[in-house]
């Protein structure tokens, strides 16, 4: 039996001086006894043996009552057999979830102030040798180390809401890479334990770690979030519409009517919306604008919602570009359709070299390069295009059929595209179209019965030995395709079975020509993100960025900089931030004092969902893994929470015999030996 601090030093002060007292009283008892032994041997012979035993029991159960009540004080408890080692030092673990909904109020006030006292709690039931470590949503070094029990409440009382959002699983990670092979672990989950951060897959835990689960219980709000936003505009030009989609979903019970929206690009109001949200859905609402200027935009939408505010606004940021670079390498100066097609519009720029003096050097400059009607496509300029596409570039060829397939075919094959098998020609035939390709999305508002589409009376078939890759997005009977395109590394291919030459067909005088140049042209931007989730996004992607020896990139905002490492893989950059970036805002990359692009960040949306798991999900995830699970609405968490966690009371027990003791004492004294009293002389 082991006994808690200090009360087993009083109990061991209690029980003495009540036996001194009561030996005082029996030899006093003895000696007036002696003076009239005289008396009692001829008044009170038989019943003097009664009387030294009714005092005796009297003094056993006096005794043994004031005992078991001290013993009680003193709270002892039997040590269970997986309490850990003996002489292994106990490493107490708490996880505080700090994270946004933590904000929410109940009966006690913010669960956050909530469970920093019940951690305090947890604290005060350990020796003052045990050693203790504080764990939150931040993952910090300082709160991974072993502290004390006084540096463990300074820690507790510097603790503050975070953005940084984890999973159980994580949490229950992270304490067992603490766990030491000298020291006994217990670990308490103090959470709201919503479900997204609970999740549905078994929890994997280390079966010498003690869990306790501590459920903090907050009263259920209603809540709307801005959940996502995206744009319809393949590219964004200065001054022309813009559209952008926003989500909204409703985690309450009940509808949502009449919600604002607003939408401000570089602190200026743009467009404001209403609508309605039904209890647990999710609703798309269209919101048009234009008026931009070149540059980086820094976009948010908000709209008004309580008590919750956490997740009613979303940063996104975007380029505006005043021009994109097109070269077209021609075989043929005498054909001018791609000149035509991209002078239509002002945002292209084209550049044309002629097949015999092609700058290799210039590729990179260009998002997109056509090829058209080459006589002798050389290796060296496969190889060049090759690295181009390998770097996210995009290129689209349109062979001159008059060439002899042999020419083509190691210029293909050296891009990784088929080879021609046969020149086809002869009557008419008529192309299909795949209209569930991204190079046709939003080009039709209505697609007729009866679709005209563009017909060759001369055509290359390709000898297809992998078609893994390929996507045809115009068809020709038996198999064929006038038009498909090639994944390539970072980039995309795109393949002509017939010439921009009228007398091999209609292809280049087509309406669905120009749309299908055009979408072909803007997927060639390689567009960033509109927007990263902090301390969730760690990896960061850029096109391609040229560093020098002694350079670095840093993203900068409001006070804050950060130095991601930097790989350079094929067509991109890639920025490694970890967690370094908790902060939701807009972050500046820069290459010294040069502005490179405007990335935002926004807080995880999955703090938004008010719903929390009940107690027997918690249980079930940790399957066999036994875990003490309290719930602050009904268990009153106590100092003594150590004992109900790892041993068998005793103090219930005590209590009880020291009333069942007094009641003898009580019943001895009434009515033991209760005969008619004797007068003396």
């Amino acid at each position: 039996m082991n006994f808690l601090y200090p009360g087993f030093l009083f109990a061991l002060l209690a029980i003495a001086i009540p036996i001194a007292i009561h030996l005082f009283n029996f030899r006093k008892f003895k000696k007036v006894y002696f003076s009239n032994v005289q008396f009692l041997k001829e008044a009170k012979e038989q019943n003097s043996s009664r009387e030294k035993l009714k005092h005796l029991l009297v003094l056993i159960s006096r005794i043994l009552a004031v005992i078991f009540l001290v013993f009680a004080f003193a709270r002892p408890f039997i040590p269970l057999s997986s309490t850990g080692e003996p002489g292994r030092r106990n490493l107490i673990s708490i996880y505080i979830d700090n994270s946004y909904s933590m904000e929410t109020v109940n009966k006690e006030g913010n669960l956050l102030d909530e469970a920093k006292r019940k951690a305090k709690e947890i604290a005060a039931a350990y020796q003052l040798n045990d050693q203790f470590q504080l764990l939150t949503n931040d993952f910090e070094g300082k709160h991974q180390r072993a502290v004390n029990k006084e540096e463990f409440i300074q820690m507790l009382d510097g603790l503050k809401i975070s953005p940084a959002s984890r999973s159980l699983q994580q949490v229950v990670n992270r304490l067992q890479r603490e766990s030491g092979a000298n020291k006994n672990q217990i670990a308490y989950l103090l959470s709201d334990f919503q479900k997204s951060f609970v999740g549905i897959q078994p929890i994997q835990s280390d079966k010498d770690i003690r869990y306790s689960l501590i459920k903090l219980n907050a009263n259920s709000l209603p809540n709307i979030s801005v959940d996502s936003v995206w744009s319809l505009s393949p590219v964004h030009q200065p001054n022309q519409a813009e559209q952008l989609v926003v989500q909204l979903h409703n985690y309450g019970e009940e509808d949502a009517a009449d919600i604002p929206i607003k939408l401000t690009i570089n602190r200026q109001q743009k467009a404001i919306s209403n609508t309605k949200v039904p209890a647990g859905k999710s609703v798309k609402d269209t919101l048009s604008f234009s008026g931009l200027q070149k540059g980086w935009q820094k976009g948010m939408l908000t709209i008004k919602d309580f008590p919750l505010t956490f997740d009613d606004a979303l940063n996104f940021s975007f380029q505006v570009n005043t021009e994109m670079k097109v070269l077209n390498i021609s075989g043929d100066p005498s054909q001018k359709f791609i000149k035509s097609l991209f002078a239509a519009d002002p945002y292209f720029k084209l550049s044309e070299m002629p097949e015999a003096n092609i700058k290799y050097s210039s590729f990179s400059d260009y998002s997109l390069i056509v090829l058209s009607g080459l006589k002798q496509p050389s290796s060296g300029l496969a190889q060049q295009l090759k690295n181009y596409v390998k770097n996210g570039g995009s290129v689209v060829i349109f062979p001159d059929l008059d060439a002899n397939g042999a020419i083509y075919t190691p210029f293909l094959t050296a891009l990784s595209l088929p080879a021609v098998k046969q020149l086809n020609s002869g009557p008419a035939i008529t192309s299909s179209i795949e209209l569930k390709d991204p190079v046709f999305k939003d080009v039709f508002d209505q697609v007729p019965s009866n679709m005209d589409l563009p017909v060759v009376t001369r055509y290359f078939s390709y000898l297809e030995r992998n078609a893994g890759g390929k996507q045809g997005i115009l068809q020709l009977p038996l198999g064929q395709f006038l038009f498909a395109r090639y994944a390539s590394g970072a980039g995309s291919m795109y393949l002509s079975a017939s010439s921009l030459d009228p007398k091999d067909g209609s292809l280049s005088r087509h309406p669905v020509f120009v749309p299908m140049m055009f979408k072909i042209a803007f997927s060639s931007v390689k567009e960033q993100p509109l927007y990263y989730t902090s301390g969730q996004s760690d990896l960061l992607e850029h096109q391609k960025i040229s560093l020098g020896a002694n350079q670095s990139l840093t993203l900068k905002s409001d006070g804050i900089e950060v130095i991601p490492e930097v790989r350079q893989v094929p067509g991109k950059t890639l920025l490694y931030v970890a967690d370094q970036i908790r902060k939701p805002g807009f972050y500046d990359l820069k290459k010294a004092d040069s502005v490179l692009a405007v990335i935002a960040f926004n807080d995880n949306r999955k703090e938004s969902d008010m719903h929390y798991a009940t107690d027997q999900s918690l249980t079930d995830l940790f399957g066999k893994q036994k875990i003490a699970l309290y719930n602050s609405q009904k268990d009153a968490l106590s100092l003594n929470i150590q004992a109900k966690n790892n041993s068998i009371e005793l103090w219930k027990l005590c209590l009880i015999l020291a009333v069942v003791f007094l009641a003898i004492e009580i019943l001895l004294i009434r009515f033991f030996n209760k005969t008619k009293n004797i007068q003396t002389p």
